[in-house]
């Protein structure tokens, strides 16, 4: 066996290096990964490489930048945007909400199969962020610790990624990068069915097993949460005119308190007495800002009078305003001139374009006295619940003295819902079928986005993240580098001793497991920028298939279940779960044993390995 040449084994000491650093996380990811850029290009600018198609040293350094890949992980990234400022996906969480008070198991496995079927077609993040505060309101609706449930339905989101080529970006970076090595470009769901009989075969170990491995460790921040008083308004277009207000009260279960109903002609009657609901009835409640927001979307029923929103929309009319609208907690200062004066006499929509939806009084018990909370003479500690645009809001925060905490919620633009799940749709359908590149695909998804106002063009920002794509760019460079300096050759060589004798299934199974302990340990796009030229090398060696094996890569570098920093979701949850580094290990370790011995097995079939 040869030895490597100086820039194959400048590039296997500068792999080292980098997955060093990711692992102890003695600097920021996005710094490490513009520092691999900065060394490829700096080395091969004095140092050139010369290959067949001359000196490519550059082009290898910056040309992650304009990798395809790159562009479609971008691109899907503003498409999962899309679908969460929509609400197109909040459907499902009130439908989970609703399964979990009937019967929790069922409504543990629902939450798993949906999670992960959910992540088959947008990316991991997105989901776990849609997802999180849907359980961490479940655990105060149900009694069931957030810890036992955020890690399972993380895993299974990772496992529902791991099953599409647009899943994760891991998926789409593999895939590329195989394709520039010579192999055939993969559809959509070429591999989906290896990965979801794997996750059939964790399924009961997610379900039953790790929930019992995970401590109980309860949300703090759900029991803080202030209980406002408010309205609904029954319109026409409402879910439950016609019925009766207990069934009222079974649909939004008992996080709201119905306290009674005014009828339009002003009569006031008790929560029990009215037969049935008609529109122009409003219906008093009380509950936190998220269980009102849940309930009014649920119901078709605003929480502030239809008139009003319409005044609201007219103002879009308003370059200068065009923003989305929020809900946010306003606290009434000591020196606010709200103070003395309703909601109602205060004029607060008139002279700022804001609405209040609620109103919480500390240390008073609410509806003590029948009263509406727009005639309720503000005091000092009001928390008043208000829906504007975040300007308006300032404008309001400014002028009245009084102060906005943090915590807005941004609603949805649930008119464009359906328009953004048709455009997702799209373009998974073209991608699945090889109509056009997935690259290309989510491109024109994303442009449709912008086009029809689901998302906004000085909103893309929030969709992007800089950290993945420096990630990105520096791992296609670095597994370039790997292969045209022939060090993923002789890396390949070395395996291909080592693991000549040992039957096909163990091939996969090592190559799995290696990508695997990369990607808990450092990073999981680099652990695939690395192994996907070795395993294409390996299989020439060995003569066997390298499409398998690629697979193996794959999938190894998606099993990030056992350290809290192997991907974003699973440091997303840490802090809402309570999590320790050991309990990542103690539950996830299992499962990545699982899931290799399922998938080398399931490779060796689907190839007669």
């Amino acid at each position: 066996m040869t030895l490597p040449s100086i820039h194959a084994f400048a590039t296997i000491l500068l792999t080292i290096g980098t997955f060093w650093l990711f692992a102890t996380g003695k600097l920021r990811i996005e710094l490490v990964s513009m520092m691999v850029i900065g060394i490829l290009a700096l080395g091969f600018y004095f140092f050139p490489l010369e290959t067949g198609e001359g000196f490519t040293g550059m082009a290898i350094a910056f040309g992650g930048f304009g990798h395809e890949a790159l562009v479609a992980i971008c691109c899907l990234m503003i498409l999962g945007r899309g679908l969460v400022v929509t609400g197109a996906l909040e459907p499902a969480g009130r439908f989970l909400a609703r399964l979990w008070r009937a019967n929790k198991p069922l409504g543990m496995l629902c939450s798993l199969v949906i999670a992960a079927g959910l992540s088959m077609v947008v990316n991991d993040t997105p989901v776990m962020v849609l997802t999180l505060p849907i359980l961490l309101n479940l655990a105060t609706r149900v009694g069931v610790p957030a810890s036992k449930t955020l890690m399972p339905v993380n895993c299974a989101i990772l496992i529902g990624g791991m099953a599409t080529t647009i899943g994760t970006s891991t998926n789409l970076l593999v895939t590329s990068i195989a394709a520039d090595l010579g192999l055939p470009r993969f559809s959509v769901f070429h591999f989906a069915d290896i990965a979801l009989m794997a996750g059939v075969i964790a399924l009961p170990y997610l379900w039953f097993v790790m929930p019992r491995l995970l401590p109980s460790n309860s949300s703090a921040a759900s029991g803080s949460s202030r209980l406002f008083e408010a309205a609904l308004f029954i319109v026409p277009q409402s879910t439950v005119v016609g019925t009766p207000t207990s069934e009222l009260e079974k649909r939004i279960g008992h996080e709201l308190k119905i306290t009674s109903v005014i009828r339009p002609d002003f009569m006031e009657y008790g929560a029990q007495a009215v037969s049935k609901l008609e529109p122009g009835d409003l219906v008093r409640v009380e509950g936190t800002m998220a269980h009102l927001r849940e309930a009014s979307e649920d119901l078709k029923a605003p929480l502030a009078h239809p008139t009003v929103l319409e005044t609201l929309r007219s103002l879009r009319d308003d370059p200068a305003d065009d923003d989305d609208d929020v809900v946010a907690e306003l606290v009434v200062g000591a020196d606010s001139p709200l103070t003395g004066q309703s909601i109602k006499s205060a004029q607060i929509a008139d002279r700022y374009g804001v609405v209040a939806i609620g109103l919480h009084r500390p240390n008073r018990t609410l509806f003590a006295e029948p009263h509406h909370s727009a005639d309720e003479v503000l005091e000092l500690g009001d928390v008043v619940l208000v829906q504007g645009t975040a300007q308006r809001l300032r404008a309001m925060e400014l002028g009245e003295s009084a102060l906005v905490l943090e915590g807005a919620a941004e609603m949805p633009r649930s008119g464009k819902a359906s328009v953004a799940m048709a455009i997702m749709a799209a373009v998974v359908f073209l991608a699945s079928f090889k109509l056009m590149p997935i690259s290309i695909a989510a491109l024109g998804g994303s442009i449709a986005m912008i086009a029809t106002g689901c998302i906004r063009f000085d909103r893309i920002g929030r969709a992007l993240s800089a950290q993945v794509i420096v990630l990105v760019a520096a791992s296609i460079a670095l597994g370039r580098a790997l292969m045209e300096t022939g060090a993923a050759g002789w890396l390949g060589e070395i395996f291909a001793v080592v693991l000549q004798p040992l039957p096909a299934a163990a091939v996969l199974a090592a190559m799995m497991l290696f990508a695997t302990l990369l990607t808990n340990f450092a990073s999981n796009t680099a652990a695939a920028a690395v192994c996907t030229p070795i395993a294409v090398s390996l299989a020439k060696t060995l003569g066997i298939p390298a499409e398998p094996l690629v697979l193996a890569v794959l999938f190894g570098a998606n099993l990030c279940y056992a350290t809290p920093f192997a991907y974003q979701t699973n440091i997303l949850i840490m802090s809402a779960g309570g999590y320790e580094f050991r309990d990542y290990l103690r539950a996830g370790a299992p499962l990545v044993v699982i899931m290799i011995v399922s998938l080398s097995v399931l490779l060796v079939l689907r190839y007669n390995l």
